[in-house]
């Protein structure tokens, strides 16, 4: 699978300091988040490898609160959903969470300060789309979009756009391939392996 995210990790773009203006409650949801985020990374008690699983648990945790597996994985595998059994889709969704923070966890560790700029937020009822700039040590700005959804009075997040790149489309695209080129049996066997690979 290609890794094309690696270049900014999504757990890490949650841990940037933030300049906000006007910020509505999508965007302090991702705020809310990122503090808890930065309070773990930055915790001195938390330093050392003989803490590393503890801190990664937390962070683990704090990212779950603000995102969406199950819709994530709805629109990820999209016509390929509706035919799994209920079974299948908890498996998979288990899997893409573990997948995602697997391949992006580790990034966690190499926050050092990079800013982020919130440049607004546009919502239509029960959905919302929240636009930062992430601004890097070597003053390359990145446009990040996150795509939120209203659940329960809770805003989550199912979707990523890096550069006008979507997280959730470019992995539609690879399992789609690889469910129709042979079979969802085959994906989720590739998922654990890589999972694995990552650990």
């Amino acid at each position: 699978m290609r890794k094309g995210f690696r270049v900014v990790p999504i757990f890490l773009l949650m841990g940037f300091l933030a300049s906000t203006a006007l910020a509505g409650e999508p965007t302090e949801a991702i705020q809310k988040t990122t503090d808890k985020i930065i309070a773990i990374v930055t915790d001195p008690a938390l330093k050392g490898p003989a803490k590393s699983e503890e801190k990664a648990k937390l962070i683990r945790q704090a990212v779950d609160e603000r995102f969406d597996w199950e819709e994530m994985s709805r629109r990820t595998l999209a016509r390929h959903w509706q035919d799994r059994t209920d079974a299948q889709k908890k498996e998979f969704m288990v899997l893409f969470a573990e997948l995602l923070e697997a391949t992006y966890l580790d990034k966690v560790e190499g926050y050092s300060g990079e800013k982020v700029i919130y440049e607004g937020e546009r919502s239509d009822g029960e959905y919302a789309v929240v636009a930062v700039k992430i601004v890097t040590q070597k003053e390359t700005e990145i446009p990040v979009k996150y795509r939120m959804k209203k659940i329960k009075n809770e805003w989550r997040v199912y979707d990523i756009s890096i550069t006008g790149v979507s997280l959730i489309n470019n992995y539609r695209k690879q399992f789609n391939s690889i469910i129709t080129r042979s079979s969802f049996d085959s994906l989720m066997e590739k998922l654990e392996a890589k999972v694995k690979r990552e650990e």
